[in-house]
């Protein structure tokens, strides 16, 4: 609700105006009254609000299910609104909470900065502007105001990892030296990974070939593992890098399997250097070839297709077409079109129906935007989001 305050008087200061976006996770009976209590106390500010209801069902991995389900819902209404900036209220207290819930898990430095202040993806921009506020802080302002607000019960639930350390801790207000210390460590180690990333985007711009077919091209010589990490999950079309066995392979590139990528000799493609490319067997099953379907985390399709096309990996059909040079590793993982079970398009190969707008857009990049660690102070805060945001809702 402090965010959304911000948000609106920023805009309203410059003559423009911004949305409020409430997810109804219909997980306990009172949710949906709690969500339209909380776009009446939106639209008493005047300030549209928009309820976005999902359907979640109680049982494993709950909370990742949760998270996945809201940010496809606040970013399906940001697309139906022409929204790109999109504010997230998470705070000081959420981001130190984040940070010890890393620790317990072992993550690395990268993974201790803790939530970035500003996230690029395909259809918007997210940003957390309070991430260094204590939650107090944003119950004050609204006290101030005279604003109600509405409390999530389940912030409280101890079926929850983040609720049972939140107890532990016990700073509801985020004005401990802990929390205050916890989030500036983030904000450093923010700093420090950017920096580093930065570097390893300089080094793929400069020595790394990643083509259209979904393979990439590198040195043979050593090169910083955190690249070679990046281009392994672009070419397997994973969001995540792969476990272990990076490190060795970056500081003596040699013939492997890694995270579902081969490393190979490029040999008449590239003389000297490396070949990555997508292991067959690893590919996923055909999907139905629906516009704006991706298969196998890599390639999308942008248009209309046959009717009752299936969207898949080439596969030993490579050998029946010819392949423009690519070696047969290369071919094997294309992506291809097929009705009925017989082949009608390999676009990359210009088979069949060629004009297929289907493209190389994996799930992840090997190197994006660096990462943006958290503004400082309250007033920079505040601003820092809403300033982005409002430059596009005006």
């Amino acid at each position: 609700m402090a965010l959304a305050v911000l948000a609106m008087e920023w805009a309203r200061a410059r003559g423009g105006h911004a949305v409020g976006l409430i997810v109804d996770h219909g997980l306990r009976a009172e949710s949906r009254r709690e969500a339209a209590k909380t776009a009446d106390c939106l639209a008493a500010l005047g300030m549209a609000a928009e309820i976005l209801a999902i359907d979640l069902t109680l049982g494993p991995s709950l909370s990742v299910r949760a998270r996945r389900s809201r940010h496809d819902a606040l970013e399906g209404a940001c697309a139906r609104r022409g929204i790109l900036h999109l504010l997230l209220g998470h705070h000081a207290n959420d981001q130190a909470e984040t940070v010890v819930m890393r620790v317990m898990a072992g993550s690395r430095e990268a993974g201790r900065a803790g939530m970035a202040a500003l996230v690029e993806t395909a259809r918007l921009r997210l940003l957390r502007p309070l991430l260094m506020v204590p939650h107090g802080r944003l119950r004050a302002l609204l006290r101030a105001r005279g604003i109600d607000w509405v409390e999530d019960p389940s912030n409280r639930d101890p079926c929850f990892i983040r609720s049972r350390l939140r107890a532990y801790r016990a700073d509801p207000d985020g004005d401990s030296a802990a929390t205050s210390a916890t989030a500036a460590a983030a904000r450093l180690r923010g700093m420090a990974r950017a920096a580093h990333e930065r570097e390893t985007a300089r080094w793929l711009a400069a020595h790394a070939e990643i083509h259209p077919e979904g393979y990439a091209v590198i040195p043979d010589a050593p090169i910083p593992a955190d690249a070679l990490a990046g281009l392994i999950r672009m070419i397997a079309g994973s969001r995540r890098p792969p476990r272990g066995g990076v490190a060795d392979l970056a500081r003596a590139p040699r013939p492997a399997t890694l995270g579902g990528v081969r490393v190979l000799p490029a040999g008449r493609l590239a003389p000297g250097r490396w070949l990555l490319v997508r292991e067959a067997r690893a590919m996923a099953a055909a999907i139905p070839a629906c516009p704006g379907a991706v298969w196998d985390g890599r390639f999308q399709l942008a248009g209309n297709v046959p009717p009752c096309a299936m969207l898949g990996g080439l596969g030993a059909d490579a050998s029946k077409l010819p392949g423009r040079d690519l070696p047969a590793c290369v071919r094997y993982a294309l992506p291809a079109l097929r009705v009925n079970g017989a082949l009608v398009a390999v676009p990359h190969l210009r088979y069949g129906i060629v004009e297929t707008p289907l493209a190389f857009r994996p799930v992840a990049v090997a190197a994006g935007a660096p990462f943006q660690a958290s503004p400082v102070g309250w007033r920079d805060a505040a601003l820092w989001g809403c300033q982005a945001a409002c430059e596009t809702l005006c």
